[in-house]
């Protein structure tokens, strides 16, 4: 790859590097992955305070940098600082000055604002980052469905609950699939071609959702995931996937982001349906 071939924005940059993250020996393809859930500390982080994050060697990173094509590190970083530029107020710093004044405040307050900081963060990133033309193309994949079966275990358990509610308020035909009894495969295996599995999955991925719809996958049945990175199982399995980065405050990931998707999806996909069947 030539300079000229290089990305010079942050989109192309992730695509490259999920495209030749696969390739990669070890170290790198860990800085790989550490790139693309991290990218604010990329760009904002030094070569030594990287490298101590991502658990390798400073001339690692040169070296991935180089292995994209980059004559150097700083070059790779320009794109990840290029991405944040508009951006402003600066979330990540202003969850860190919460962090800070945390003994001059009302430890309930000081939560309530930290979580409402991480919510409007990961609800913006989610609408700087998404495709709305790749959005357009699920909720069609989504509304062709005859019977939406609904994947969400563990913290992905109420997005999928709340999608199986409003779908049956809607009057769209949807399964949830809960493995409370232990019989998620016997009611997948009723899913057929005509049929699509939304499955929801973050890191740490849910072992049985991932086996769940790997399963389905091979079967050739349609799979629609959202998830939070190209390195996610489910990416690699489901025929499209959305991508969305939850914020997190005090370790406890926001949840707001990917409710507004579910919501978006929901009624998007129940007024699909109606519109084709005038």
């Amino acid at each position: 790859m030539t300079t000229a071939d290089l990305p010079s924005d942050f989109p192309g940059l992730k695509t490259l590097i999920a495209q030749r993250a696969s390739a990669m020996p070890r170290r790198l393809a860990q800085i790989a992955i550490y790139a693309l859930e991290h990218p604010d500390e990329i760009a904002f982080g030094t070569v030594a305070s990287i490298a101590e994050s991502a658990g390798v060697q400073p001339s690692t990173l040169v070296r991935f940098a180089q292995s994209l094509g980059f004559a150097g590190f700083s070059d790779l970083q320009e794109i990840f600082q290029s991405r944040l530029r508009e951006r402003l107020p600066n979330y990540a710093e202003r969850l860190d000055l919460l962090r800070e004044h945390a003994r001059d405040r009302s430890k309930t307050a000081l939560l309530l604002d930290g979580f409402s900081e991480a919510a409007e963060k990961s609800i913006r990133d989610l609408r700087e980052r998404l495709d709305t033309r790749q959005l357009d193309k699920i909720v069609e994949r989504l509304a062709k469905a005859e019977t939406l079966y609904l994947i969400g275990l563990r913290r992905s358990y109420p997005i999928a609950t709340y999608m199986a509610y409003a779908f049956g308020q809607l009057g769209v035909r949807s399964t949830l699939i809960d493995a409370r009894a232990g019989l998620a495969a016997e009611e997948l295996g009723f899913a057929g071609k005509r049929d699509c599995i939304m499955a929801i999955s973050f890191t740490p991925y849910a072992s049985e959702t991932v086996a769940l719809v790997k399963a389905q996958a091979e079967r050739g049945i349609p799979v629609v995931a959202i998830t939070d990175s190209p390195f996610s199982p489910l990416a690699s399995t489901a025929n499209t996937w959305i991508e969305v980065q939850e914020g997190n405050f005090e370790g406890f990931r926001s949840m707001a982001a990917t409710m507004a998707l579910a919501m978006t999806l929901t009624v998007a996909v129940a007024e699909r349906r109606d519109k084709a069947s005038k």
